[in-house]
């Protein structure tokens, strides 16, 4: 089942996601959470962080697992996800580093570092709340569109509709890794409940084929239909195409 709140622009989706989150953490403050990188919950961060330094939110019980790494890239470098989350979320809360984990995009040994993570997420007994962001192309985590569902966390080979959209952060596009580590979709939905957070009209086709269109590995967002616990937090441009509720 999804459940759609619709916001006014980021700000508010971030508002509104945070307070998701927190209610997570307080209601059970060693939760397994599920963490997302990209530009769409970097405001969603700042105010989970903005609530721990008010004193309102305690994260020295919970871990975090990140949806995807770039195979090939240092986790010093600016760009990766491991960077990204320290950035922005890890650095500034009370949150044990230990237990958080980022896929390593150092290991090029896909087969081993896929199975290492897989089993370390199963071993935990699954994500008690997955936050997901969602592509141009509907891609959630890095599962681009393709024939069939992933189940576990693997390799994937990322499309160019994804490098042309990530080559911003990067010096020029040929700087983009072209390869990352992504949990599965099959990963993703034992997530005992999912978060999503869409922003911008470039994403109102994604959304809208996600949510109303069929299920189909092609829509890889669409899987969420499946889910029995999904809230998406969308802004109104993102929320464009869909019909009014």
């Amino acid at each position: 089942m999804i459940k759609l709140i619709r916001t006014r622009d980021y700000d508010d989706m971030s508002r509104k996601a945070a307070n998701i989150i927190a209610a997570q953490i307080v209601l059970n403050p060693a939760s397994v959470l599920g963490l997302a990188t990209g530009s769409s919950p970097v405001g969603t961060y700042k105010n989970l962080v903005a609530m721990y330094e008010a004193g309102d939110l305690d994260f020295s019980q919970i871990s975090s697992y990140n949806l995807d790494e770039y195979r090939g890239i240092s986790r010093s470098n600016d760009q990766s996800y491991y960077y990204f989350m320290n950035e922005n979320l890890f650095d500034h809360v009370n949150i044990n580093k230990d237990a958080t984990h980022v896929p390593n995009g150092e290991n090029l040994d896909a087969e081993n570092e896929c199975t290492t993570y897989e089993a370390a997420v199963r071993a935990i007994g699954g994500v008690d709340l997955q936050l997901l962001g969602m592509g141009r192309n509907a891609h959630i985590g890095f599962n681009e569109p393709c024939d069939e569902f992933p189940k576990a966390t693997h390799c994937v080979d990322l499309t160019e509709s994804t490098i042309e959209a990530n080559k911003r952060f990067f010096a020029s596009a040929d700087d983009v890794p072209r390869q990352a580590y992504s949990m599965g979709i099959g990963t993703i939905m034992c997530a005992k409940k999912i978060l999503v957070v869409v922003s911008g009209e470039d994403k109102a086709e994604a959304l809208k084929n996600s949510v109303y269109g069929p299920v189909t590995p092609q829509v890889p967002g669409s899987i969420l239909q499946f889910h029995p616990d999904v809230t998406i937090v969308a802004d109104e441009a993102a929320l464009s195409l869909c019909p009014a509720e």
